[in-house]
């Protein structure tokens, strides 16, 4: 940073900023939880409509 800003400041302007970042990561946690719940239903729904995914992944792979 800076060397013209004070120490306090820029101890505040990281401890900010690593708030900022902390919420911003739980954040991205809920949506990535909400992602993961979606796709375990649609799996659990292929699953008793009888498709098999992983033959399906594996005949891909091929």
């Amino acid at each position: 940073m800076d060397k013209g800003v004070s120490k306090d400041e820029q101890i505040g302007f990281h401890k900010g900023a690593l708030t900022t970042l902390a919420k911003e990561r739980e954040e991205m946690l809920k949506i990535l939880s909400i992602v993961e719940q979606l796709m375990q239903m649609h799996v659990k729904s292929l699953q008793e409509l009888g498709v098999d995914l992983q033959k399906s992944a594996q005949q891909k792979g091929k």
